[in-house]
């Protein structure tokens, strides 16, 4: 088994960050929630706590039962850290103000969980509780101006295991030396060496899918992007043409995304067949402004292009998706019912009336992840460096109601706008650009002659896997040109405006 990292999750935005930078250590780390029945074998050589929105000292504070996991070394993260100090008797109080953006550390003790930390490096911090007392058996290791502990551990043999906590975020980038500190947690604290590799993965992916399969068939549906080329060709070297593929014009793709995507994958060795299903989701979508039931409508029509492409395979089985982990956590409420913020395309299983079982090869993995897993296996690098595009496709960035005439508008604006940063070597120096169609008429002037017309949305950010993003800064120049080559090119468009939300609080498709 793989040495790994346990993360009991209570709830924190930040979360799935902490899981990513420990695996960019190679070491394997997995998120569960806080309340989840806890299992621990010998693989997991440590737990982290997470941080929260909750408050430790309110009635509602979420609270776990510690007992299983005291045998391991701990690291409590910001509610963690605070959580930790609570419960060995120490004091949480509410701060005087909420202690929210960059911080100094100060007075850093040297430790083997400090080592290397610099007197004055700057931390995260994202909270509204502050640690006022520690427990006797802690004790500080760093400082900041605002707060006395912003970093313990526990005292030499005061406990079995080593306790730390920090009530900044070491796994946010604003935190310049947070990942070294991880990377002490992980290497000195629990002593993993780090052989969590891609090609691990894939020989380990590849055996268990070659056992759980035997001689199944298998239907999956492709979208030229790199979760789905990567699944499907992880596949292929599990059960060779037993795997059959599917590329779905769903009317809603890039302009000539269709016949481009199907090129792409010749030679690969999938065996992909082309369905013309355009009307179908055009119908399907008729009517419909909510950006849940397009969603809804779009994944819809989707399964049932699947129930009837796969009457054509009776004695197939299973279902592949590129489902990825961002996808899987943010399908799980840690404390009770959660607020949707969208539905994901390929969560949340499949109608009995289609009757197969999900096989789901990246389930596990981050984006970044999925793309050296796809690096290893040698796919093209115009599919690895191919932007995300969401399962919906257009549908979700057209804002309102749906019809061909938006979509022909939509796919002249993006295509202008994707062709330009290629053209401006900027395409691989964003990670992800959108298009977006507004439900809104201006008044513009072309020629002489006064205009009413549609304006779209141009979004570039830049991350790491899509969890936060920062709004890409492109040159003033580029964006001007290409305003002005959609303006004069795309009729019925008269205005462009440049988005520069981060996420959170925005997230990076409109709907």
């Amino acid at each position: 088994m793989h040495e790994k990292i346990l993360i009991l999750d209570f709830g924190s935005q930040y979360t799935q960050l902490i899981a990513r930078r420990i695996r960019e250590l190679n070491v394997y780390s997995e998120i569960v929630p806080f309340n989840h029945k806890l299992e621990l074998d010998d693989s997991i050589k440590g737990v982290i706590l997470s941080g929260s929105p909750f408050s430790v000292v309110a009635d509602n504070a979420l609270t776990l039962d510690l007992s299983p996991v005291l045998d391991r070394p701990l690291l409590g993260i910001c509610y963690g850290a605070q959580y930790l100090a609570n419960h060995y008797g120490g004091k949480v109080m509410p701060s005087s103000k909420r202690e929210y953006g960059k911080a100094q550390l100060a007075e850093v003790k040297q430790d083997l969980f400090t080592e290397g930390l610099d007197s004055d490096s700057q931390v995260w911090m994202s909270h509204g509780d502050t640690i006022t007392e520690l427990p006797a058996e802690f004790e500080v290791l760093a400082s900041t101006a605002s707060i006395e502990v912003a970093a313990f551990k526990s005292h030499n043999g005061s406990f079995s295991n080593h306790v730390y906590g920090i009530q900044f975020h070491p796994e946010v980038t604003h935190s310049l030396q947070g990942k070294m500190l991880l990377e002490n947690f992980v290497r000195k604290i629990c002593a993993c060496e780090g052989d969590w590799t891609p090609q691990h993965f894939i020989d380990e992916t590849v055996e268990e899918l070659k056992e759980k399969l035997g001689n199944d068939e298998v239907l999956m549906g492709l979208s030229g992007g790199v979760d789905s080329t990567v699944g499907a060709m992880l596949l292929h070297h599990a059960i060779g043409p037993r795997l059959k593929c599917f590329f779905i014009d769903n009317g809603l793709l890039r302009k000539n995304e269709f016949e481009e995507v199907l090129e792409s994958y010749e030679g690969m060795g999938l065996n992909v067949t082309g369905v013309d299903a355009k009307e179908k989701f055009f119908t399907s979508l008729e009517g419909l402004s909510d950006p849940e039931a397009k969603r809804k409508a779009i994944g819809k029509a989707f399964i049932e292009v699947f129930e009837h492409e796969s009457h054509h395979f009776p004695e197939i089985k299973w279902l592949g998706q590129g489902t990825i982990y961002p996808d899987v956590i943010e399908s799980v409420s840690v404390h009770g019912p959660s607020v949707t913020i969208k539905s994901h395309h390929n969560v949340g299983g499949l109608p009995d009336v289609l009757k197969l079982e999900i096989v789901e090869p990246l389930r596990m993995l981050f984006k970044d992840e999925v793309r050296r897993v796809g690096a290893t296996l040698d796919i093209p690098d115009k599919i690895l460096g191919r932007h995300p595009f969401p399962g919906p496709g257009l549908g979700i960035r057209i804002l309102g109601d749906i019809t061909r005439e938006k979509v022909a508008i939509l796919q002249e604006a993006d295509h202008i706008f994707i062709q330009g940063l290629k053209e401006f070597d900027l395409y691989d120096k964003v990670w992800q650009a959108v298009t977006v169609l507004l439900p809104i008429k201006s008044v513009g002037v072309m020629g002489d002659e006064r205009t009413y017309e549609r304006t779209v949305v141009l979004r570039a950010v830049n991350s790491l896997d899509g969890m936060t993003a920062e709004w890409s800064k492109l040159p003033h120049e580029f964006l001007a040109k290409i305003s002005s080559r959609i303006i004069n090119n795309v009729k019925g468009i008269n205005r462009v405006v440049y988005d520069i939300s981060t996420k959170p609080p925005a997230t990076i498709e409109w709907e």
